[in-house]
């Protein structure tokens, strides 16, 4: 079993890792060589059991990967035909998620039964995301089971492309998502205010839940945790109490989790099983008609699954309660599995279920969790009995899970919390065994009871925060580092199984020797010239310079909403996965909030140098670090040469923020980069007139995203650029960039490079030339970025 449970892993994750899906009758030959291989395995008579695990290895890989493929293809298949995107669609269906409520509106799944194009009738994917914005129309109050007729706009899923940044379309295909958009005009018409199913009665409960705690916990801070606690819904949990739980390493706990699910289960099954037991006491003989030890197996899932009900059936607790189905399974069969085998079962029998769980670090952890403990205690018996042995098993216990657990976070997460034993010994038994519990009995509870209790709880967790706070506030409580690549993780992780193993074993300290390529990595840099990283971050600026020796980001992004910008979604998780938590420079070129919008979150979380800027005297962003942008301000670093072409001193006075946007060239030897923020013709054509000979550049960045109102003929005859960045949203509403702007690039055999086709670039230069890198290179099968083939092969320079 075990064989075959990794081989089916590795089946698995081979597929998640390939560009294309395999053809479909490729996929049926791979299902059929491990039917063949498991048929070898049944009737073989070989004693060999290095033969029979490499037969059962093989049986897993081919199954694995054929099984996956085969649900990919389902799943793919139902996709938004591409005439049908940005049209008016009359739809017809129900809200089938809890709504995620904000400022200027909510967004939802909804799950379409009908839709018309107002002339016909059309096929679109059965279940889509939407926002319904009060910008745009005064948006009711949605409840999960409500039926719904109204107008919206669609699109295929789209998702940015960033080096190890989260992969929005990756988490789409695994919800099942094909396709988002928003609510587009009335009339809004509600056909049924309930539709009775399994589901929606869930879903309504769940609404329910929500709005209870919100009517006792009004404005209260950690109202959003104590949501999360008790039906799994995170979204209205503060980023800054994130920050604090993710520093300490208890973000975990903060959920419908697999440890609370497996404690309401544990709780309920041992309550179970001594009442069971004792029933002859009650007058009864339950144990004559069935073991108590299966009726508290049936308890413990039967609670389970209520309690993942109220989760919403989310794809992590899902997870969990397939695990412990199969170890109630076990139980009820009478087999006499080891923890490793039945280890094996439930991954096996999650991989059937979600092959698209091996793409999020919550897999990763819960089942290495589970190994590291089961590692550690192998090979451990210990007779002592009392408090004092109890505390050491749990000391053990929590060192072998965080140390088993380090090589695998610093590859997932870039960074690891020092101080999370130390917190997670205090919050686990504070949220699990006092918070959750109050938390659920309080929204069962009647009023006036439902608030005392729920507030109860809240003031516990507020406590606990403070601690917490106090915690995340240390120097050392966070230590990040480049993410490893995976032949540094793989010599961690076996350097800490040795450290694990039991006393006795000779040299466990050499195991601290495997994590020195951890330990000593640094973030990587260029050894001469610079490196120029243009980020998709939709419709906005943001560029990260790099030097041997300097880090200068040029614009943060755009701010998407209250609660989320480019620089906490796209620029941060990047900077912290490449180990880098200072930036030398910050470039803010004008005050759009396209190019400025992430600059808070930037200016919290990493340390800044300076920053220079065209923002207006007064304006929010502006501290005692910044200077203004300046024509003629000039300084050097490593050989590579920085100077702003614009504004100059007398534009501060410009209304117009576009007209006042510090372009900046970037020069090393006989190549240099233009970044030209949002300036339009006008400072096109002030430009040639006082520095035409200073514009020749390499690369480009496109003005003003490729508006119509820049990128003039002229300009781009005197910058002569090998290759053009368009950073833009797909599909934008300005509909950046313009045909007849694209057409000027292209007369002129300029390569043109747009973020929401090519996702992030990377440009190379030194005194080889230039190395052009984009990550639609390296795509996912569900990935809808593809390069563009005619670019100009000379843009990428040598090999």
């Amino acid at each position: 079993m075990r064989a075959l449970a990794l081989g089916w892993l590795a089946g698995t994750l081979w597929l998640q890792t390939r560009a294309d899906l395999p053809p479909t009758l490729l996929s049926y030959l791979l299902l059929a060589i491990g039917a063949i291989a498991l048929g070898c395995v049944a009737l073989s008579a070989m004693r060999s059991r290095i033969l029979l695990s490499l037969l059962l290895l093989l049986a897993g890989a081919s199954l694995g990967a054929g099984w996956s493929a085969q649900l990919a293809h389902h799943r793919l298949a139902e996709a938004l035909p591409a005439e049908l995107e940005g049209r008016d669609l009359q739809l017809t269906g129900i809200v089938a998620s809890l709504p995620n409520r904000f400022q200027d509106g909510q967004r939802f799944v909804f799950e379409v039964q009908s839709a018309s194009d107002g002339s016909r009738d059309v096929i679109v994917p059965s279940r889509i995301a939407l926002g319904w914005y009060a910008a745009e129309q005064s948006a009711p109050v949605l409840i999960p089971g409500q039926r719904w007729q109204f107008t919206a706009r669609l699109k295929q899923p789209h998702g940015q492309l960033n080096p190890d940044v989260f992969d929005a379309e990756a988490w789409w295909l695994t919800e099942g998502i094909r396709a988002n958009g928003y609510v587009r005009q009335n009339p809004a018409l509600l056909l049924d205010d309930f539709v009775v199913s399994t589901r929606d009665l869930v879903g309504r409960a769940r609404h329910s839940l929500r709005e209870r705690i919100q009517q006792a916990l009004p404005e209260a801070r950690f109202a959003g945790v104590i949501i999360a606690l008790v039906i799994g819904d995170q979204r209205s949990i503060e980023s800054a109490d994130w920050d604090v739980f993710n520093r300490t390493g208890i973000g975990h706990l903060i959920s419908i989790s697999g440890l609370h699910i497996t404690m309401i289960a544990a709780l309920f099954s041992g309550l179970v099983f001594f009442f069971w037991r004792h029933s002859f006491f009650m007058g009864t003989q339950l144990p004559l008609w069935l073991p108590a030890r299966k009726a508290a197996a049936i308890a413990g899932l039967l609670s389970a699954v209520g309690y993942v009900a109220l989760a919403g059936f989310g794809i992590p607790a899902q997870r969990t309660l397939l695990m412990l189905a199969v170890a109630a399974l076990a139980v009820w069969c009478n087999a006499l599995l080891s923890a490793s085998q039945l280890l094996a079962c439930a991954l096996l029998v999650v991989l059937m279920f979600d092959p698209w769980a091996v793409l999020w670090p919550g897999f990763w952890l819960s089942f290495g969790a589970i190994a590291c403990l089961l590692f550690a205690s192998s090979g451990r018996m210990n007779g002592d009995s009392g408090w004092r042995a109890a505390l050491r098993s749990a000391t053990h216990t929590q060192m072998a899970v965080t140390a088993g657990l380090l090589p695998l976070t610093l590859l997932l997460f870039a960074q690891v919390s020092l101080i999370s034993p130390l917190a997670n010994a205090v919050a686990i038994p504070v949220i699990s065994a006092v918070v959750t519990p109050l938390a659920l009995f309080g929204v069962v509870l009647p009023a006036p009871l439902c608030a005392w209790v729920l507030q109860l709880a809240h003031a516990t967790l507020a406590l606990l925060s403070q601690g917490l706070e106090w915690l995340a506030a240390l120097p050392l409580a966070v230590w990040q580092a480049p993410k490893p690549g995976l032949l540094e993780t793989l010599l961690a992780m076996a350097g800490t199984l040795w450290l694990l193993t039991p006393r006795g074993w000779p040299l466990r300290w050499a195991g601290l020797l495997a994590w020195l390529p951890l330990m000593m990595a640094l973030p990587s840099a260029p050894s001469r010239g610079f490196w120029v990283t243009a980020f998709d971050i939709g419709q906005g600026n943001a560029l990260l310079i790099e030097t041997p020796s300097f880090r200068l980001l040029y614009d943060t992004g755009p701010a998407y909403s209250a609660a989320a910008d480019g620089g906490s979604r796209v620029i941060l998780p990047y900077l912290r996965a490449r180990g880098i938590d200072r930036l030398d420079a910050v470039v803010i070129s004008h005050s759009d909030m396209d190019h400025s919008g992430g600059a808070r979150s930037l200016m919290k979380a990493v340390e800044i140098g300076w920053i220079a800027s065209s923002l207006p005297l007064g304006h929010a962003l502006r501290d005692t670090r910044q200077v203004d942008c300046v024509a003629g301000q000039r300084w050097a670093r490593d050989g590579v040469q920085f100077e702003f072409l614009h504004p100059l001193v007398s534009d501060r006075e410009v209304s117009k923020p576009n007209a006042r946007s510090c372009t900046l060239k970037i020069s090393f030897g006989e190549h240099a980069v233009l970044l030209t923020g949002d300036i339009e013709a006008p400072q096109e054509r002030a430009l040639l007139q006082r520095a035409a000979d200073q514009l020749r550049a390499d690369v480009l960045l496109a003005p003003h995203h490729g508006s119509g109102t820049s990128s003039t003929p002229q300009f781009l005859d005197a910058v002569a650029p090998k290759m053009a960045v368009f950073q833009v949203g797909y599909r934008n509403r300005y509909r950046h960039p313009k045909p007849s702007v694209l057409e000027r690039y292209h007369e002129r055999g300029i390569a043109v490079l747009r973020s929401d086709r090519s996702g992030a670039v990377s440009v190379h230069i030194d005194h080889a030339g230039i190395k052009l890198k984009q990550a639609c290179e390296t795509p996912r099968y569900w990935s809808s970025q593809r390069c563009d083939q005619s670019v100009n092969t000379m843009a990428k320079g040598p090999e």
